[in-house]
């Protein structure tokens, strides 16, 4: 019983470690490494709180040493995923009941339990697992998880605190309830972070959840699992159901207790499950909540005049971070011919200081994409532009899977605004250019605006304010996270909200209220204190 209004503290960003050499944080990452490296770990199903080994396993390597397993997972097929909607909704009842501020204060530790003792074991497992360089994974699997957590939690109260008008005579309030049924959380392998929020935000507001981890991803979603329970997380709230899309998807789909979707991964996938759950919606009790981020073809346009300086950095980073597998990863760029020479010169300079290799060099800005169905996927298009008498290579273009997935910062300049690789999302590290005529400004504008069916993520430049304001007009519709003078990534938990539209998602902006209403239905309650006695109206007197 709560005999009190019990105010979240007010979030503040987790600071991001330096992890200079001799460092205590570097030196308890290198020895979380080299703990993961020492031993193979075997990752159950967790269901109810309880550990299910299926049999059915898949090895887990180091993308950049893929000769190194870290473990194997067990993967889960119709019959676990019916066993985990049932310990889901058994827990849901007591998980519901629970009084708002100590489902809070669970993830609350959480976060501090990431801050500190947890640090260095989530970031080591995002590091080997996913290949992200320690200052990728610090600002991932660390940074943004803490403030998921701690900004859900304060989001949630002021969502609660949003309560109508009392006239004279009665009592309006709102409460806010988790969903009926069940939410299936479905997460990638690029963001550790995105792997912890998708399940633990529906469940901060008394959901019950499925977690389906990417499958390239599942070492470090582990350890994130195993860091809630640590924080107090009951049994039975998240479900831990690793495995194939099919093997996973298509019962939870079938289940009339589905209340939502929360979902980060490809377009397609996200079709298809909007489709399915639309042919088996007249079976189902509720119409379930489906929020998603999909894909982006994320651009940076560029004015006459821009500070070239800062496209360059923009362009690198925005490009190349974690080997372009970021759904906001700058993909396509306009440029006026009037900068290209300059731009041209400075980028291909420092995009070939660059170096590639092992995370665990400190040195290297890249490391290898994720697997080799990936690996795949991104030479094909280089090899493409290779070919193409439409395209030119002017850095990278080298790639080699011997010892990791390894691929070359890649840029590609064509003379088509619509070639391949200027409209297909990529997902790795390779950036087209386009150089446009400078009278042709406002057409290249258009043309930005409609060759992608994506609506993620896009930065414009220039020094002109006219002219931006008229880049931000002519691109209302093109990014749901748009930036000025920046590169198209790193949104942070409480300053830039993220999610895009058209075919890039719902737009229900992760880091934000917005993501946490999502999660909640409302009841309305109106008490009158003194009823009426006479059931006539004035209007109906003689």
């Amino acid at each position: 019983m709560s005999n009190a209004i019990f105010k979240v503290p007010e979030p503040i960003n987790e600071v991001i470690l330096s992890y200079k050499k001799n460092s205590k944080e570097r030196n308890e990452l290198i020895s979380a490494i080299n703990n993961f490296k020492s031993q193979q770990i075997e990752i159950p199903l967790v269901i109810g709180g309880k550990e299910i080994r299926t049999g059915k396993t898949e090895e887990m390597v180091i993308p950049h040493n893929h000769k190194h397993v870290l473990g194997v997972y067990h993967k889960a097929g119709k019959e676990e995923v019916q066993m985990a909607i049932e310990a889901a909704l058994v827990a849901r009842k007591e998980w519901l009941e629970m009084p708002w501020e100590q489902r809070v204060s669970i993830f609350l530790k959480a976060a501090d339990l990431l801050a500190g003792s947890w640090r260095a074991r989530i970031n080591a497992a995002t590091m080997l697992g996913q290949s992200k360089t320690v200052y990728q994974a610090e600002i991932d699997s660390a940074c943004e998880l803490i403030d998921f957590w701690k900004f859900n939690s304060y989001f949630m109260t002021q969502i609660m605190s949003d309560q109508p008008y009392s006239p004279r005579g009665m009592w309006n309030r709102v409460e806010y309830r988790a969903l009926e049924g069940f939410i299936f959380a479905v997460t990638p392998f690029n963001f550790s972070s995105i792997a912890g929020n998708l399940p633990t935000a529906p469940a901060l507001v008394g959901n019950v959840v499925l977690w389906k981890p990417a499958s390239s991803a599942v070492f470090s979603a582990y350890q994130i699992l195993m860091l809630l329970k640590e924080a107090g997380l009951p049994d039975g709230v998240i479900n831990f159901v690793p495995g194939s899309g099919g093997n996973v998807g298509n019962p939870v789909m079938e289940s009339p207790d589905l209340a939502g979707i929360h979902f980060t991964g490809s377009t397609a996938v996200f079709q298809n499950m909007w489709k399915t759950i639309g042919n088996n919606i007249s079976k189902m009790k509720y119409y379930p909540r489906i929020v998603g981020e999909t894909g982006g073809k994320d651009f940076i346009f560029v004015h006459n005049s821009a500070d070239i300086d800062g496209v360059v950095v923009a362009a690198l980073r925005g490009a190349f971070e974690y080997q372009g597998q970021k759904c906001s990863a700058a993909s396509r760029m306009y440029i006026p011919k009037s900068r290209w020479d300059e731009f041209k010169t400075k980028y291909v300079t420092e995009v070939n200081k660059i170096k590639l290799g092992d995370v665990e060099d400190f040195t290297n800005f890249m490391s290898a994409v994720i697997d080799k169905g990936a690996f795949e996927s991104i030479t094909e298009y280089i090899k493409f532009a290779e070919k193409s008498d439409e395209a030119e290579i002017i850095t990278g273009g080298k790639y080699d899977d011997s010892n990791g997935y390894f691929i070359e910062p890649t840029t590609i300049v064509t003379t088509n605004p619509r070639f391949k690789s200027m409209e297909e999302e990529i997902f790795g590290p390779v950036l087209t250019i386009y150089v446009y005529e400078d009278e042709k400004f406002e057409e290249t504008i258009q043309l930005c605006d409609s060759t992608s069916p994506y609506a993620l993520t896009g930065a414009i430049w220039s020094q002109d304010r006219n002219k931006l304001i008229y880049m931000m007009n002519s691109l209302r519709n093109a990014a749901g996270n748009f930036y000025i003078n920046d590169k198209p990534t790193a949104a942070v938990v409480g300053q830039q909200p993220f999610g895009g539209g058209r075919s890039s998602g719902t737009n229900d902006k992760a880091g934000s209220a917005m993501n946490i209403l999502r999660w909640m239905t409302a009841r309305t309650i109106k008490e009158t204190f003194e009823p009426p006695k006479d059931w006539t109206y004035p209007f109906m007197e003689e």
